[in-house]
């Protein structure tokens, strides 16, 4: 068996990985560059009186079977309409996950709504239904479910716990373009949809966001409070009706929104065949466990993750890390280093100047806590969960070689195992 090479041995992969920070990880081309042209042509970039935002909006509603879809100039943005949509009120409470992007949780706060956490699945990393159900107050609005890396969360129960309290759902699917739970699309089963075209994500327009919905009222209010609250059909007539802040996209993102939207298939499929064949070689290696698929779920792998046996290999999760990165594998313990509500935003309350609202607010429940010893799922999964980002320029030659690492490290720890002495 060859060295590892955090022992002097040659590296499994000695070239980088596509990334989506760069064209090597990404499906962009002439078809984005053509619709640019026409908007740079136009002289026109702003959506307003524009028509390529209009465009984007239509063909990804189209996309997900809805009757409406407001584009924004980011996922957090787009989070942000869907509570501003639902007009809440101050001190009111919104449950949502431990592990998540921040963009979820500043959506709550500019709400001046107060963000409550569920633990999590210590595998898939996604908000736990049971947990959900303990947090339930009398101030409770909404039920933020996030399909991380790209898996949905557990709906059937979550839409059920939802309907016997009364609750809005709003999905957070900034990473699961195109991720389905029983034959249902992401951002479909609840009351609203919220997506990111962010750099990274599924498709991009290098930052941007769009919020879907079926429900009339709430698509009228959602548009007016992504634009000032400004009814701009209103016969010509200036006015603002309620308090909303500028988030409209461009008509630059809007241009390559159109030309990703219509790519996002061939951009999805092509990261499901290189993660399940990776999947397929993980499942041959003693002590690495593929990735947990919830059953109805099918992913659409903006992350890749999985576990291993720590008990089995006699290593920590940390150690055998390092091991693989020395191979050239940039997987890494935990998706964030810790709970969200560790952040200093929140731990400290930094907010609104030195108020601490939402919480301090008179109309907030007192005295709410986020305490570490309370998430144990959370706290296993951002200790044990590998995690390494998933693009559609990643080929089957990069997932042979991933797995081949994995091997070979998982191997290493298995002969040093059966090389100690054993007892009596």
């Amino acid at each position: 068996m060859s060295e590892l090479a955090i022992n002097g041995g040659e590296k499994v992969i000695t070239k980088p990985f596509p990334d989506v920070g760069d064209i090597s990880g990404r499906y962009l081309g002439q078809e984005e560059k053509e619709l640019l042209i026409e908007v740079i042509n136009s002289g026109h970039l702003n959506r307003v009186g524009g028509t390529k935002v209009s465009q984007f909006e239509k063909e990804f509603a189209e996309r997900y079977g809805v009757r409406h879809a407001i584009a924004s100039s980011s996922g957090t943005a787009a989070l942000h309409i869907a509570l501003g949509a639902l007009a809440l009120n101050p001190g009111d409470e919104v449950i949502t996950t431990t592990i998540t992007d921040m963009g979820t949780v500043i959506a709550i706060l500019l709400c001046n709504a107060i963000p409550i956490f569920a633990d999590v699945d210590p595998l898939t990393c996604n908000i736990d239904p049971e947990s959900i159900e303990g947090k339930i107050t009398e101030k409770t609005r909404v039920i933020i479910p996030v399909h991380l890396f790209g898996q949905p969360s557990n709906m059937d129960p979550i839409i059920e716990i939802s309907k016997r309290h009364n609750l809005y759902i709003v999905e957070d699917c900034c990473q699961a373009h195109l991720a389905e739970y029983k034959g249902e699309m992401v951002g479909t089963m609840g009351d609203i949809g919220c997506f990111s075209f962010q750099q990274s994500k599924q498709i991009t327009t290098g930052d941007g966001g769009m919020t879907i919905m079926n429900d009339d009222e709430l698509a009228e209010r959602s548009r007016l409070f992504s634009d000032k609250g400004w009814p701009r059909t209103n016969n010509g007539q200036r006015d603002h009706l309620f308090l909303g802040p500028n988030y409209r996209m461009t008509e630059l993102q809007g241009a390559v929104g159109i030309a990703q939207i219509r790519k996002i298939d061939s951009i999805v499929q092509k990261r499901r065949e290189t993660a399940q064949f990776l999947t397929n070689l993980i499942k041959n290696i003693e002590g690495v466990n593929p990735p947990k698929i919830i059953e109805g779920a099918i992913h659409s792998w903006w992350n890749y993750s999985f576990t291993i046996n720590e008990e089995l290999l006699k290593v920590s999760s940390r150690d055998f890390q390092n091991a693989l990165n020395a191979e050239g594998i940039p997987f890494h313990v935990g998706y964030i280093p810790n709970p969200i509500f560790s952040y200093e935003v929140i731990k400290s309350r930094k907010t609104y100047g030195t108020s601490h609202c939402p919480w301090d607010c008179p109309q907030a429940r007192q005295n709410i806590q986020y305490k570490k010893e309370d998430y144990p799922n959370t706290m296993k999964a951002i200790e044990k969960v590998f995690v390494m980002n998933w693009n559609e320029g990643i080929t089957y030659d990069n997932s042979r070689d991933i797995g081949n690492g994995l091997e070979k490290v998982a191997a290493y720890f298995q002969k040093r195992i059966r090389a100690l002495p054993k007892r009596n």
